[in-house]
């Protein structure tokens, strides 16, 4: 007979076994249960994501073909470039194409086999690029202009052209000669010293300057002469043209500093004072041309700033975020006149 204690007892003993039987199985099923491992780096677990990681995305390589080192300017655009890549944390394949429009070619095929991200570069001469580009294009890479424009029947083949306004700088030139000479009587006649033949900034340059000068009739060009942008055939140019003229030159304009510097070498030797005797127009605004503007060697530099580096790094990150970019960048420049030079060559990077 069950008696009401021993019901009792009983139920406790089942209750007892049933907490222990499922107290088991929680346990077993935590033991054998599959979880997704988690990632550790050196200080711990990391989150994860299905996207792919921030710095993989940010890897971005550049191709940029320069066109040579034919003067200090272009070494400074050149460090600039270095410079700015390596702080903005692009992969840059540098080429110096050495003044040849033929290795500047080779030099892009090549960035276009190693499936570079964006193509820029420094055209050595305005013509001849649209293949090149075209096949740029087609490979679905875009492109930047870089310091010097190009002539192309089709503006898509290139995103954006960042540099100098080089018909301004002409003009800036022009304006200055104007006023140095008001009081002048005429004729004033003017050499004029070239950079490559058939390049932007020797194209522009002389078409700007020529624009104001002829604002006066009695302002002749007597003689331009191209001097690739060097100081050796600057002077070696000069040395011919004062042999031709004489002390009939009353202003020269030199399109670049280099070339200015050597036409300095030549003036002297040839027994007359540069910045007295023939008013000197420069370009480029280097440390050199300006300590020679300070001791009145030079009359006026117009700047044309190589420090392109920090635009074309952002322009490139812009393009890989997808925004879009205007189809002209235009860096600020400055004249230096004789009263700020010794200021300004003192703070001078290039």
């Amino acid at each position: 007979m069950i008696t009401p204690y021993s019901r009792l007892l009983m139920l406790s003993v089942f209750l007892v076994l049933f907490v222990a039987a499922a107290v088991g199985c929680d346990s077993n099923s935590s033991s054998t249960a599959t979880r997704t491992p988690v990632p550790t780096g050196e200080k711990g677990p990391v989150e994860t994501t299905d996207e792919i990681p921030i710095a993989s995305r940010q890897d971005i390589k550049l191709g940029f073909s320069q066109l040579g080192s034919e003067s200090d300017w272009r070494l400074a655009n050149t460090a600039s470039i270095r410079e700015a890549a390596k702080e903005a944390g692009i992969e840059l394949l540098f080429d110096n194409a050495e003044q040849s429009q033929e290795k500047q070619i080779e030099a892009i095929r090549r960035f276009i086999a190693q499936k570079v991200d964006v193509i820029a570069f420094s055209p050595v001469v305005q013509s001849g690029w649209e293949p090149i580009m075209k096949e740029v294009k087609q490979a679905g890479i875009p492109m930047i202009v870089s310091d010097r424009s190009v002539e192309v029947s089709d503006s898509s083949l290139y995103v954006t052209f960042i540099g100098s306004d080089f018909t301004e700088e002409g003009r800036k030139a022009g304006k200055y000669l104007l006023d140095k000479m008001r009081d002048v009587p005429g004729p004033i006649s003017i050499a004029e010293l070239k950079g490559t033949e058939g390049s932007a900034p020797s194209v522009e340059r002389g078409k700007g300057f020529r624009e104001i000068i002829a604002k006066r009739e009695d302002f002749r060009i007597v003689a331009s002469e191209y001097a690739n942008f060097t100081q050796k055939e600057g002077k070696e140019a000069m040395r011919a043209l004062l042999r031709e003229q004489g002390s009939r030159i009353d202003a020269l304009f030199a399109h670049n500093d280099d070339m200015a510097l050597g036409a300095i070498e030549a003036i002297e030797e040839f027994g007359l004072r540069p910045g007295e005797d023939i008013v000197i127009l420069s370009v480029d605004g280097t440390r050199k041309a300006l300590e020679m503007l300070a001791a009145g060697k030079i009359n006026v530099v117009v700047e044309c700033n190589p420090l392109l580096g920090p635009n074309l790094m952002q322009a490139v990150k812009e393009l890989m975020a997808g925004r879009t970019l205007p189809k002209r960048i235009v860096t600020p420049e400055s004249v230096f006149t004789q009263a700020i030079a010794e200021k300004e060559a003192a703070g001078r990077k290039y």
